[in-house]
């Protein structure tokens, strides 16, 4: 396959697992009670597909929570500011272990990992269209990057505590995106 062709279509039995897959590390990362380092063949479990099909969809942790990642639902109906918003917060849902994982992704570092770099770039990619739709409409302030604002997020991932303690520093960032006016009527 050549960077000019799309990916072949895949069976709709194939779809389903991978689905599977994704809602099953989806859970078991967002879970507190389970542990930061979730194994690979815990989300096979809970998907209740064989190793063999979670490798064939993601070889590692690392593209499992790359596509988790990539997975920018635009909520029907929504403003381009909201569906801005949903996206931010779920990349950051993803993975409870915040701290470790979204930092190393969001982390614009010289790293020798091309899964690192190149999911960093797949991040952005899947945002700027977000970003830009919602700066169009004059929702989100305009003088800010998107990797301005998945700095901010990388800085928010770093924090050590629990999601009660979190969810309010996030939502005063995520308030602080909008326009003056936007902001105080919010």
């Amino acid at each position: 396959m050549t960077p000019e062709q799309p990916p072949p279509a895949r069976r709709a039995d194939a779809e389903r697992n991978r689905a599977k897959i994704l809602t099953a590390a989806r859970a078991a990362f967002a879970d507190p009670d389970t542990d930061a380092e979730v194994s690979m063949a815990e989300i096979a479990r809970r998907a209740r597909v064989g190793m063999a099909t979670l490798y064939r969809n993601f070889p590692g942790r690392r593209e499992l929570l790359d596509a988790g990642c990539q997975a920018a639902e635009t909520l029907a109906g929504a403003s381009p500011a909201e569906a801005l918003m949903a996206w931010l917060r779920q990349f950051l849902a993803f993975v409870p272990s915040k701290r470790l994982i979204v930092s190393e992704l969001l982390a614009d570092t010289d790293h020798d990992s091309t899964i690192v770099s190149t999911g960093r770039e797949r991040v952005i990619a899947a945002g700027r269209p977000l970003l830009a739709a919602a700066q169009q409409a004059h929702e989100i302030r305009d003088d800010l990057t998107l990797e301005q604002i998945l700095d901010m997020l990388r800085a928010i991932a770093t924090i050590n505590n629990d999601p009660s303690y979190v969810e309010p520093i996030l939502q005063a960032a995520l308030d602080g995106l909008r326009p003056a006016a936007d902001a105080e009527s919010k």
